[in-house]
């Protein structure tokens, strides 16, 4: 999901569910309910998760909601916004209880990396990618040229996103963020959100009843955030408006296309490529935050996984994923970029490895380290608690294993005379048990 410049897809999972310390960068795959389009365990389901049975709004809470919009419409209106615009968008808007529901809950247990990339890159979504890809070859070959942004990246972050379209969401955009502005845990985002999707209405490129996405705000086939749409959306069919909800994905396209632009993408460079380490290899050093030029890289023996000379696409990271016993890989600067439209390492790793299959390469050489089960949000908790009790500060005991986290892993390992990986995982956890 595309969120707003300030925020990273984990940052609001912060904002909405209530993550701590080390949400901004956290290594495990996104469970944040926003991202419920992007990485469902299954393909994406075609059911409206808010059209479940969920109880009625009560007479308190509908008076306050009523109390709630009175005071937002005058504030709406000193920003510019219309009062027809405003009453005809709110028109039969309610607090949608399961907003609230999605709102407040956190996931328990969470997927292996190996598992959502399987998902993620799976061959139906990239027989259906490629189909796809066929069906707006001439529309994909002009966004390249205009944005200069490679088509298969753009592919697949439409393939993350919606499936290629194929559940877009269905969410009354003002009613969803409405509930969340209602509901008062983030109301300054959320206010913030829904003045910009006013703007969108009042500017005429959308209808109301269209304006429609996922239960936290996210619009369209490649998902933006209101705030996002007005500064990113693009017309590239010249009609007008930035239609990025119709049938039609070209619009859509075209405004991830130049969002990545934005943010520097470089045309016909790697995401990153996988790597083979030397048997010495300081693992300390496979952080995203310790980039060095190849060369560098070189003269510590990293190598492609077939052994061949590490290709230069500028300063690189060494990320390993799974920890020692799994693949490694060097991330480039366009790995960084995918992370500005969601800053999850798997959702960009997902998003890289999906664009290659897309244009015909294949699965990674190395083997995951699969008999490992994944620990729980609880387990993690319980790892980081242990963690800071025996003097490895995590800054924090949220669930979620982020560079402060990883950080005291490795101090630990380092502690033991171990591979100082910093990777989170069951045996870690007995043993700090």
């Amino acid at each position: 999901m595309l969120i707003p410049r300030q925020f990273s897809i984990l940052m609001l999972a912060a904002a909405l569910c209530g993550c701590a310390s080390n949400a901004t960068t956290a290594q495990e795959p996104n469970t944040d309910a926003n991202s419920a389009l992007t990485i469902s365990s299954k393909t994406v389901s075609k059911q409206d998760p808010t059209k479940e049975a969920t109880p009625l709004p009560s007479a308190r809470e509908l008076a306050d909601f009523k109390s709630w919009r009175s005071d937002f419409r005058a504030r709406a209106l000193a920003k510019g916004i219309k009062p027809s615009i405003f009453d005809r968008a709110f028109a039969g808007v309610s607090v949608n209880q399961q907003v609230v529901k999605l709102d407040g809950s956190q996931a328990e247990f969470t997927r292996q990396i190996w598992d959502y990339l399987d998902t993620a890159t799976s061959a139906s979504r990239v027989s259906t990618g490629k189909q796809q890809w066929q069906r707006h070859a001439d529309t994909l070959a002009k966004i390249e040229q205009r944005y200069k942004v490679d088509a298969k990246v753009v592919m697949s972050i439409w393939g993350m996103e919606t499936n290629y379209g194929s559940y877009r969401g269905n969410t009354n955009t003002i009613e969803g963020l409405a509930t969340l502005a209602f509901e008062g845990r983030r109301r300054t985002f959320a206010e913030a959100e829904l003045i910009a999707a006013l703007q969108i209405l009042q500017a005429g490129d959308v209808k109301p009843e269209k304006m429609r996405g996922s239960w936290a705000g996210a619009m369209g086939h490649t998902q933006f955030m209101p705030t996002s749409y007005l500064e990113y959306a693009q017309d590239f069919t010249g009609d007008g408006k930035r239609d990025i909800w119709s049938d039609d994905p070209t619009d859509a396209l075209a405004s991830t296309a130049y969002y990545l632009a934005r943010f520097g993408w470089q045309k016909g460079a790697p995401w990153g490529v996988e790597i083979k380490l030397p048997k010495h290899f300081d693992y300390s050093q496979a952080d995203q935050s310790h980039r060095k030029p190849v060369a560098y890289w070189k003269q510590r023996g990293v190598t492609t996984v077939d052994g061949q000379p590490l290709p230069d696409h500028g300063d690189a990271a060494i990320l390993v994923p799974a920890g020692a016993h799994g693949p490694a890989f060097a991330v480039f600067e366009n790995f960084r970029v995918i992370r500005r439209y969601n800053n999850a390492t798997s959702y960009a790793m997902a998003v890289g490895h999906l664009g290659d299959k897309l244009a015909g390469g294949g699965d990674f050489v190395a083997p995951w380290p699969r008999n490992e089960a994944a620990l729980s949000r609880s387990e993690k908790k319980q790892l980081q608690q242990k963690l800071t009790a025996l003097g490895f500060d995590t800054q924090g005991a949220d669930g979620v294993i982020g560079p402060n986290t990883t950080k005291a892993i490795r101090a630990y390992q380092q502690s033991k005379q171990q591979v100082a990986d910093g990777y989170a995982n069951a045996t870690l956890l007995k043993q700090l048990n």
